[in-house]
């Protein structure tokens, strides 16, 4: 048996957290009023980051944690990879020389 090791396309970005958290919800028959209240969050910021227009909170990572389950960490590493593949891609750092160690 041959062992193949999964490997995400450098070029995909990764999910972001709210995404992640849509697809949980979808299948889930509870209001978002409902899942913002129970997340102690306002609809709105709920409403942003199932939109992906507000990053996953180390706050709201412990609420979704203790709500859908994993750790908070898993759902901050998520949020880091999105952050981390959009920052490589807009931050200039062509003038940046690497710092050696003597």
């Amino acid at each position: 048996m041959s062992e193949h090791k999964a490997t995400r396309n450098k070029d995909r970005c990764p999910s972001h957290p709210g995404a992640v958290i849509a697809d949980i919800l979808d299948d889930i028959d509870i209001s978002k009023t409902e899942i913002a209240s129970r997340l102690d969050l306002s609809r709105q910021h709920l409403y942003d980051l199932l939109a992906g227009r507000k990053p996953l909170s180390p706050q709201a990572a412990v609420k979704v944690a203790k709500a859908l389950g994993g750790s908070p960490e898993s759902w901050l590493r998520m949020q880091a990879a999105y952050d981390a593949w959009h920052a490589t891609r807009e931050v200039d750092v062509s003038h940046i020389r690497p710092i050696k160690a003597a």
